[in-house]
């Protein structure tokens, strides 16, 4: 028995590896590190988990959650006409464009037709905060790759816009500018001068931002053939709006379904071909001119008229469903709501052009250097107000996410 015993214990010892290292993770090249939620770059509070290869990166995963609101469960508890502010605070950087989705699809429940100035005004100051926003992503996104004077020329330049928002409806950037059935308030005395003024002023603005960058070789270098996502992949993700025309998709909603009073003006869709960060400036770029050419027409051809259809006083659509979208500047903005016949939403959900866009992250960064990251992060342009938008609680992604990062060990 003894000798058995001792031959047992002598083979466990030898069939262990003394070369093996105690811990041989050490030795690999693979780091698993966090950025965010408190990073400039991040726009907001988004933390993103990168696993690199020394500083390529492998693979990203997202955790949001950070800045979760619970606005649709809000929608729930909320007459229609009172969660009209509400949509505001998602992309605050667009706020128009959130106020005419939602009141838009209201309507639609309630089978009500905006008047035709109210729609003329809706096009007008959509397309003006589609500029503002551009602007904003503009300055933002060069300061992130180094180029700061972009971001006093685009701030200097939005101010114009700002101020018009402000004499129109007192708030400069939740502007809270519609009403379900049209607008609140009429353009006040010098609302069309202003406006055509600023066509003249910013115009040349325009090619000020191109002089700086189009042909700037670090700029170039910077953002061509980098964050490349192609068309497939792109529709595959859902992916919408200047991304997604930037990988060769001429999808375009003021186009393809159109809404307010877009059917009445001529405008083109700028689109791109390469899919990388570079194409996604130039897209936004020709948008903004655009988004001049669609006001010009509008503010020329504005007709008379009221700007409020006959809206009830308390709001109650008949029972039903209905899913409206627009074209945001981020992308498709969408709203679907379930209506049981009483004065709140019995479901509403957002289908927000940031949340979805930030899928393609992961594809977008791949093979890149973690410097790539911040580049890319600008480039599909994101509001985290936006991104939180759901009513379904943000823990469950931060702790699925925490285990995936630990199974990439």
């Amino acid at each position: 028995m003894k000798d058995s015993t001792h031959d047992a214990s002598s083979r466990a010892v030898s069939n262990l590896d003394l070369e093996t290292p105690e811990k041989p993770y050490l030795d690999s090249n693979e780091l698993i590190i966090n950025m965010g939620p408190q990073h400039p770059a991040t726009h907001g509070v988004l933390r993103v988990i990168l696993k690199l290869d020394g500083e390529k990166v492998l693979g990203t995963e997202c955790v949001i959650g950070y800045l979760h609101r619970g606005v649709e469960k809000i929608a729930e508890n909320r007459t229609y006409t009172m969660f009209n502010p509400y949509v505001d605070r998602m992309d605050y950087v667009a706020a128009v464009s959130n106020g005419l989705g939602y009141c838009e699809a209201v309507e639609k429940l309630m089978n009500v037709e905006a008047p035709a100035r109210a729609k003329y005004i809706r096009v007008i100051l959509t397309e003006l905060n589609r500029i503002a926003s551009h602007q904003l992503w503009l300055g933002t996104h060069a300061l992130d790759i180094g180029a700061m004077t972009p971001l006093f020329y685009t701030f200097r330049d939005r101010e114009e816009i700002l101020k018009i928002f402000e004499k129109y409806c007192g708030a400069r950037l939740t502007t809270h500018a519609f009403r379900i059935g049209g607008c609140q308030y009429e353009t006040y005395a010098s609302f069309e001068k202003e406006v055509k003024n600023f066509l003249t002023f910013v115009a040349p603005k325009i090619d000020e931002y191109e002089e700086l960058l189009t042909t700037n070789r670090i700029w170039i270098e910077r953002t061509r053939n980098v964050g490349v996502i192609s068309a497939a992949d792109a529709i595959a993700l859902g992916v919408t709006g200047p991304v997604l025309r930037a990988s060769g998709v001429k999808w375009d909603l003021r186009k393809a379904q159109p809404y307010a009073a877009y059917s009445e003006f001529d405008f083109d869709i700028p689109t791109g071909t390469n899919g990388d960060t570079y194409d996604r400036y130039l897209v936004r770029m020709a948008e903004m001119r655009q988004s001049l050419r669609i006001i010009e027409q509008a503010v020329n051809r504005i007709p008379e008229g009221p700007i409020m259809a006959k809206v009830p006083k308390i709001i109650k659509p008949p029972v039903g469903e209905i899913y409206h979208s627009i074209e945001a500047p981020k992308g498709e903005l969408g709203y679907f709501i379930v209506s049981d016949g009483s004065t709140q939403p019995y479901r509403l959900r957002v289908r927000p052009p940031s949340f979805v866009n930030l899928q393609a992250l992961d594809i977008m960064v791949r093979g890149l250097l973690v410097a790539d990251v911040v580049a890319v992060i600008g480039t599909i342009d994101i509001v985290l107000g936006e991104v939180e938008r759901a009513a379904s609680s943000g823990r469950w992604s931060m702790c699925s996410s925490f285990l995936r990062a630990c199974q990439w060990r």
